[in-house]
Order: structure tokens, then sequence, then C-alpha cells
């Protein structure tokens, strides 16, 4: 039978020829998942044959994967701010750079404060649950129009035992009316920000697997921003709060858009690259 490092150096050769990034990481985490052990612990068992159904296994995995289908979908997991969450597709697969959003707002309240939180567009549930994480006190509601990701969340939630702090409402940010939910003292949001020209030259894992709507707004990449800071102006209390995720170069025109809407205060933080990734304001 072939032993744990042959199969690692097969399957990194098949990559390689596949066009997939990281080979060798890719192979090793999919053998580690069949084989339900750690990554590093394939090192101490390069000579390991693998069993019969656990090399078909692997080879099912490979072939997904080099059709490009996500690592995250083939597995079913992500780590997000340390916490462990399923995922499927087509719900969108939670990335590091959202992790600064959550550091953002983790950093800006005292966390015991009793706040009331507004996710919108929650997707696998990521942001609300690590904040929930951080505020044991605060409320937190969430909205998303897609159904399979509010299914996808309260399982997250529920996986992480905060299930009872997070309400989940299936909304259309566009329709939704003064009068449909409470007000809050923050609004956070990772809005679809890819532009329809943009989305065309992403990667194969995102525009063939992941939602599209969860990605890109079929337009400039702003309609959200727009749309959300306008809808938040009355979803917030007084001096409440408002958190987006930033793609590259949006800052300039999404603090217009949040000034244009009452908000002042308004912050930045920058991502490891030194890329403005997290735009926050009060509304005045």
């Amino acid at each position: 039978m072939m032993t744990v490092l042959e199969s690692i150096k097969l399957s990194t050769e098949f990559f390689e020829k596949k066009g997939i990034e990281s080979p060798r990481v890719n192979a090793e985490i999919l053998l580690a998942h069949v084989m339900k052990c750690k990554r590093l612990e394939l090192y101490l068992a390069f000579d390991k044959p693998l069993k019969e159904e656990e090399l078909n296994q692997y080879r099912e995995y490979l072939k997904r994967r080099s059709r490009f289908e996500p690592l995250q979908y083939i597995v079913g997991e992500v780590e997000f701010y340390g916490i462990p969450f399923k995922v499927k597709p087509p719900v969108l697969i939670p990335r590091p750079e959202t992790e600064i959003l959550v550091e953002t707002i983790i950093n800006s309240f005292d966390k015991d404060n009793t706040l009331k939180f507004l996710d919108i567009g929650t997707g696998t549930g990521n942001i609300v649950i690590a904040l929930s994480k951080s505020f044991p006190n605060a409320l937190f509601t969430s909205i998303d129009i897609n159904e399979q990701a509010l299914e996808l969340a309260q399982s997250n939630a529920g996986m992480n035992s905060v299930a009872d702090r997070i309400k989940f409402i299936k909304q259309d940010i566009n329709s939704l009316e003064n009068n449909n939910l409470e007000h809050f003292d923050v609004v956070i949001s990772n809005p679809p920000y890819v532009s329809l020209d943009e989305y065309e030259t992403l990667q194969p894992e995102i525009t063939r697997f992941e939602d599209s709507k969860a990605v890109t707004d079929n337009g400039d990449g702003l309609r959200f921003y727009r749309t959300i800071s306008e809808k938040s102006s009355y979803l917030l209390e007084k001096k409440g709060h408002l958190f987006f995720e930033l793609g590259k170069g949006q800052y300039a025109n999404v603090k217009d858009i949040m000034c244009l809407n009452g908000f002042d205060q308004i912050q930045i933080t920058k991502d490891y690259l030194n890329i403005e990734r997290v735009i926050s304001g009060v509304k005045n």
C-alpha cells in the first residue's frame, strides 16, 4: 500500500500540474482530514501505509480539489478568530481579513457593555459568533437573504454555545423599513464589495463555488455601502456605531457615502498589507 509520504509527494505533483496554489499544503491538509489527525502529525507517520478506504477517500478529495472546489468546502470546516465553523457551498467562506473587522470592534467597546448588535449579511455567522465570545452581556441580531446561510449560522451558533444570544432573521436589506427591526447600538457588515468587472477576474474557487450574491453587487462594488449607510441612519441609536469591511481602494468612496448619511468620527483600520480594510463612523 502507498505510504503517507508517497501519497503527499504524488498529490503535490498532481496539484502542481492542475495549477492549485500551495499544492503541498493542500495535499497535507486533505490527507490529515482523511486520517483524522493534525497536519503536523503526518510528519511523524511518513512510513505509515494508507488503508484502502483512506486512499479511496483521499483520491476523491484530490479530484474535487483539482476542479478548484475550495479546500474548506471539502473538509467542511474552517477556523476563524480561533473558533471552529462549519462551512458548505455556496455560503461564503470566512476570510482572515474579516478577523480585522472583529478585532477592531472588540477594541472599540468595553467588553462588559450590554450592547445591541446588528450584523447585515451574516453568512456562516462568523462575525457575530466571534463577537459574542468577547461581549458576554451583548445581544445580537443577524440578517441574511440566503436561507442556507441562516441555517448554517444557526448551526454554528449552537456548536459554539452562543445560540441563545443571537437572533437570526431572513431579511433583504433592500426592503428593510424603519419599523422592521428594533434599534441598535452597533451595525456591522462585510457586504458584497467586489465590482462586476473585478468579479470576472477572481479565482475559480470563488466564481465557480461561492454564492456570487455574497461576493459582488453586480455593479461598482459600492451599492451595499450606500444602502446600509442609509438604513443604518435610522436603525442606529443616537451616537450608534457603523462598521464596514472594505475592499482595496474603496476607503475614500465609502467615507463619502457614510458622511452623506450623517456619520462622522470616521476611523480607518489597515490590514497587515497596509490596505485600508475596516472603516467605522458614529451617527451624529
